[in-house]
């Protein structure tokens, strides 16, 4: 897969595009990631990339010239045109499921904002479609772009060294990921639950599907509403609910 990353900082994507998971997947030749910086096609003296909106109002705004230029080289630069992001708090939420979607893709073309954002115009014309990252404001793209390279890049075929770990990652089946717990030099197996002790596979599964679903239930219960959930799955959600209720309440003191 090969993602294009307009920014003005193309440096921070480099930098991110050389570490942990990405870094693997760049050196095993799965990934190409490559940053391209709208200034460089700024046609003034001071290489203006951002101009007063109409209207008034604080803050600057991105032209449209400079963006469409390095959006157009960068797209010149490959037979396979890419998939144009624009990276923005009005985008559609990202999610694992369109993450999946977006890293079947051969190639993608980020856009990242800055200042008050971009032309609308240059937004309605040449994006395919805007994400967000979160329901907050960043100073700029970059970050959610490197969120977004991290994301898919951990999704392409060989970039893990163990090919179930992302399968078992939260969101994956729209349920939290489990507790985990390893060895430790000063705690040793002091607050493991025992089932993990157990050697039993079968009950260590069990386990974890159902404090997957208590965990789920208890900190995104927005991710059950409306969840059909199987026979078995109800059965371990009871029963964790019904233990963790005791919990909270105790014995009775008379």
């Amino acid at each position: 897969m090969r993602i294009d990353v307009l920014t003005l900082f193309p440096d921070v994507i480099d930098a991110w595009s050389r570490v942990g998971v990405v870094g693997r997947a760049v050196e095993r030749g799965l990934l190409q990631v490559r940053g391209w910086n709208p200034r460089d096609f700024a046609t003034d003296n001071y290489r203006r990339v951002d101009d007063r909106p109409f209207g008034g109002g604080p803050g600057m705004v991105m032209l449209i010239e400079p963006l469409g230029a390095c959006l157009d080289a960068a797209q010149a630069d490959s037979n396979a045109p890419g998939h144009v992001v624009y990276l923005s708090p009005q985008g559609a939420p990202l999610t694992q499921a369109r993450a999946k979607q977006l890293a079947a893709l051969p190639r993608l073309v980020l856009v990242c904002g800055r200042y008050e954002g971009v032309d609308e115009r240059f937004v309605a014309e040449r994006a395919d479609e805007e994400l967000s990252i979160g329901d907050y404001v960043l100073s700029g793209g970059e970050l959610a772009a490197a969120v977004l390279v991290d994301v898919l890049g951990r999704l392409q075929e060989g970039a893990l060294n163990d090919a179930d770990s992302a399968s078992q990652d939260s969101f994956e089946d729209g349920l939290l990921d489990c507790p985990h717990y390893t060895r430790s030099e000063t705690r040793g197996t002091q607050g493991v639950p025992e089932v993990l002790l157990s050697g039993d596979h079968a009950a260590i599964r069990r386990w974890r599907r159902q404090q997957s679903l208590g965990r789920t239930w208890l900190r995104r219960p927005d991710l059950l509403a409306g969840r059909e959930l199987g026979k078995d799955d109800r059965k371990l959600l009871e029963a964790f609910q019904a233990d963790w209720r005791a919990r909270q309440v105790g014995p009775d003191p008379g």
